[in-house]
């Protein structure tokens, strides 16, 4: 479900805020002799449509949304569940919890569920074998083993189950706000759901936090028990700078996945699912992909740490809070079309201190021609304490008169 300003209650939109508009304005003028003719162009590209049920692209760098179509609407993760295993593998990794020599068996239960009787994605790993985290890794991110995932799952937290609430923990703290996750390998379950927005978010957050694993996911194939099976992501012979991530199916939800590709000199996000094949699943991706890198221009619009708008805190010891971009923030404006810019940020009201410096509280969201053609997260600046006495009833005799501005 696509979510607007106006299904929020209490959201309020700062219209074409000044700074922002000023700098959109200064932008335009520069090219405007460039979208005279390339206009008619750009405005068929923005009505980009794909076959997926569910779709996001975003920018890596700065969590800007570039297309979308239900990315908030609940679905069935299938295999690209795996992706939240596998973080919260790395984390234990990266913290020393967790060797990549430890060794975990095979139990029945991942032998039985995820193994060459299951008929799904297997690592064929022998019953009570002991394999390496290295190995079970590996096949988890090339070949979308089950087997390999179950066996993590219980090594790390003794039962699949257990395994799923540290999975939901550590989704909580990334920011994965509509997922809840009750297995270590996306097989189908009632209660197992996520987003397409979160996904993105999650890949997002594993290319940053764990860069060091990251290049697992372009490896071609791996084999195990003289059984060599290639990389389930096509995508990466194709020649259009995809390096990762995940793919995923179940016969409910159709095929899906969850890819990163530098094409175009930027590292794009993309999530697709709910296609009828692999063929499809291919093509989509690879026709928003190109897209995205070849309909935008990046422009530099707010430095790091430069306030791109305000907004008011309820209570707090200062009126206000600067809101600011994740590090630089650029517009990736479509080509030719500059002249059709406008700006909101959104926020839920009212905000109450205590106010922390880097807490995410707005969206930025850019619109051509009243179409929205990009949102970007916008962060606190800095951080406002709770105020006194004075500052709480002077708040709540505006908000009384005016409501909350």
């Amino acid at each position: 479900m696509r979510i607007g300003w106006l299904l929020l209650p209490k959201w309020h939109v700062l219209k074409q805020v000044a700074v922002f508009v000023r700098k959109i304005f200064l932008i335009v003028v520069s090219f405007v002799c460039l979208s005279i003719l390339g206009a008619g162009v750009a405005f068929a590209q923005l009505e980009f449509a794909t076959k997926a049920r569910f779709a996001i692209l975003m920018d890596s760098k700065s969590g800007t949304v570039l297309f979308q179509s239900d990315a908030d609407m609940p679905m069935e993760p299938a295999s690209m569940a795996k992706l939240m295993t596998l973080a919260v593998v790395f984390d234990q990794l990266k913290t020393g919890r967790l060797s990549l020599t430890d060794e975990f068996f095979i139990s029945e239960k991942a032998w039985r569920e995820g193994g060459a009787g299951s008929g799904g994605s297997t690592m064929f790993a022998e019953l009570n074998s002991k394999v390496s985290v290295e190995n079970l890794l590996r096949s988890v991110i090339i070949q979308s083993g089950n087997d390999a995932s179950i066996a993590l799952a219980e090594g790390i937290a003794g039962s699949e189950s257990t395994f799923a609430l540290i999975m939901n923990e550590m989704a909580e703290d990334i920011g994965l706000t509509n997922s809840n996750f009750t297995n270590s390998t996306g097989l189908p379950d009632p209660l197992m759901r996520t987003t397409a927005r979160d996904l993105a978010l999650l890949g997002r957050y594993i290319i940053k936090t764990y860069p060091e694993f990251y290049p697992i996911f372009s490896e071609p194939d791996f084999e195990w028990n003289n059984i060599r099976q290639n990389n389930r992501n096509v995508l990466l012979d194709d020649g259009i700078g995809v390096d990762g991530l995940k793919t995923g199916h179940t016969e409910a939800a159709g095929y899906g996945i969850v890819i990163s590709s530098t094409e175009g000199g930027r590292r794009l996000i993309a999530v697709l699912h709910g296609l009828d094949s692999m063929r499809e699943r291919a093509e989509e991706a690879r026709k928003l992909i190109t897209w995205g890198s070849r309909a935008f221009e990046e422009v530099p619009a707010f430095a790091a740490n430069e306030a791109v708008g305000y907004a008011n805190v309820y209570g707090g010891d200062k009126p206000n809070v600067a809101l600011v971009g994740d590090g630089d923030l650029e517009l990736y404006l479509p080509r030719g079309g500059r002249r059709c810019l406008s700006a909101n940020i959104v926020y839920q009201a009212p905000i109450r201190p205590p106010v922390i410096e880097g807490d995410q509280i707005a969206e930025l969201r850019v619109y051509c021609n009243e179409q929205l053609i990009q949102s970007a997260p916008l962060y606190a600046g800095e951080t406002v304490e709770d105020g006194s006495l004075t500052r709480k009833a002077v708040d709540a005799l505006k908000e009384l008169a005016l409501g909350w501005l």
